[in-house]
């Protein structure tokens, strides 16, 4: 809220150097802000009484924004990479994918391991999760198990996290 849309009987001022002014009521408050040649804002509406500060409302309107903006840029997005692979699947290319996950590992992403089975396969799940265990066995020197291997519907997925 800035300047006529306070409508507080009493607030605590706060100057434009950031000196403490005092309670006073809220006509008064604003008769120091157009003195000023600024504006009255709201800055703490839940405090008893409520606090406003004497400030220039389109400068302090930018910092909020470029604080934010900051914020933004500071902090990390991980993103989950999924790797796919089959029961039949061979070492090279168990290796080959073993390497793919390396790389999004190291990239600081998360990897989402999925053993898809199809037709017959589905007979035989409970044998096929030693490849998972190889696949997370592989990794081992620069991941951790973040959730264990489960079986959802025609797949068994696995979750890896880069060790700290």
């Amino acid at each position: 809220m800035i300047n006529e849309q306070i409508r507080d009987k009493e607030v605590r001022l706060i100057g434009e150097n950031g000196e403490q002014l005092g309670i006073m009521s809220a006509r008064e408050a604003m008769q120091l802000a157009r003195e000023a040649e600024l504006d009255l804002v709201k800055i703490a509406p839940t405090a008893k009484p409520p606090v406003c500060k004497i400030i220039d409302y389109g400068k302090y309107r930018y910092e909020l924004a470029r604080k934010e903006k900051e914020a933004k840029k500071k902090q990390k997005v991980i993103e989950i990479k999924e790797v796919r692979l089959s029961p039949n699947i061979d070492t090279n290319d168990l290796n080959t994918k073993t390497s793919a996950a390396r790389r999004f590992l190291e990239k600081g992403d998360k990897v989402k391991v999925t053993l898809r089975f199809r037709g017959r396969e589905m007979a035989h799940m409970s044998k096929s999760r030693y490849i998972l265990d190889d696949f997370a066995e592989a990794l081992s020197d620069i991941a951790v198990i973040d959730k264990p291997s489960k079986v959802e519907g025609r797949s068994m997925v696995m979750f890896l996290t880069a060790k700290r």
